[in-house]
């Protein structure tokens, strides 16, 4: 039997870890829960109040993930044409079920507008899935990532996935508005809402400037094996987002791209197998105002989320 003749039968059960069929979505399944301290929110808003008409509103964050459903062989059917001669060009998908639930735990605005809400507040809801294709790729992608999202959003990014020994290299992640003139947050008094939290990090860590380093601190003394790197963008061949009229006009969801490291400690769990974490960037681009900086178009805002996650149950 060949690799791609053992998923020619569709086969639905429940997602195990360590399933190779998984491919590199195999060490998902099961419930994740956010490192404390370690789940970081920061977004910029539409706000009339402001002397700028925006605010930048940071959270801190507690998070479940839960991978769950998987169907090793969603079959999309094919034709592969070779002179006078068709033949079947079937391709098939894995499919990994997730739902993401956050809660945040501090919250801090600036301008402060009183809209930052408690802690507790129930943050973000997203059902999802997680595609593998197994076989006929196109350009290197073999990942896809669907969501849907309560505001009026839902999105298809696609990517590809990697493995390392070794703990992941996080690349620094720009936070600052793209469109603005001059970007340096020092000397630009439009950028003072991020000034405000560079002088003065929200709860002591979080500087908007580079917020991804807060992911390469907590990788500090952790003995890190291997790491599978899952990497999907909107922006990529036939990816992209679709969202309500009201939000499309106000602060346009234009694009979103997300890294999720998926790490294997030395450090074993009670059954001796590597304890489990799992990281991630996901920075989503929302477009309002016009730029200041002569070119066409609107301003981009990076709405960027950061999480610590561990492997709480299969």
């Amino acid at each position: 039997m060949t690799a791609n003749d053992k998923h020619k039968t569709r086969c639905i059960i429940p997602a195990k870890t360590g399933d190779e069929d998984l491919g590199p979505l195999k060490l998902l399944p099961g419930k994740w829960e956010g490192v404390a301290g370690q789940g970081w929110n920061m977004i910029a808003l539409p706000f009339a109040a402001g002397e700028f008409n925006y605010r930048v509103l940071v959270n801190a964050f507690e998070e479940e993930l839960k991978f769950s459903i998987v169907d090793k062989a969603v079959a999309n059917r094919g034709i592969r044409k070779s002179g006078t001669v068709d033949t079947d060009s079937d391709q098939f998908v894995v499919t990994l079920d997730y739902e993401q639930m956050i809660k945040q735990i501090d919250s801090k605005d600036f301008p402060e507008s009183g809209l930052a809400g408690k802690p507790g507040l129930a943050i973000h809801h997203e059902p999802g899935l997680w595609l593998h294709m197994v076989n006929e790729t196109t350009n290197g992608i073999n990942l896809a990532r669907l969501a849907t999202i309560p505001h009026g959003d839902s999105l298809l990014a696609l990517g590809s996935s990697s493995e390392k020994a070794g703990a992941p290299i996080i690349e620094p992640t720009r936070g600052l508005p793209i469109g603005a003139v001059p970007a340096d947050i020092d000397i630009n008094p439009y950028l003072s809402p991020y000034k405000h939290f560079r002088d003065n990090p929200f709860k002591g860590v979080f500087d908007p400037s580079d917020p991804t380093a807060l992911l390469s601190k907590a990788n500090k003394g952790v003995d890190i094996v291997k790491t599978t790197t899952l990497s999907v963008d909107t922006e990529t061949e036939s990816g992209g987002i679709k969202n309500i009229p009201f939000v499309t006009k106000q602060a346009n969801a234009g694009a979103m791209k997300s890294t999720f490291w998926i790490q294997e400690l030395a450090e074993k769990d009670k059954y001796g197998n590597p304890k489990l974490r799992l990281q991630y960037s996901q920075v989503v681009i929302l477009e309002f105002f016009n730029r200041k900086d002569q070119l066409p178009g609107l301003a981009q805002w990076p709405h960027v989320s950061i999480n610590t996650l561990e492997k709480v149950s299969d």
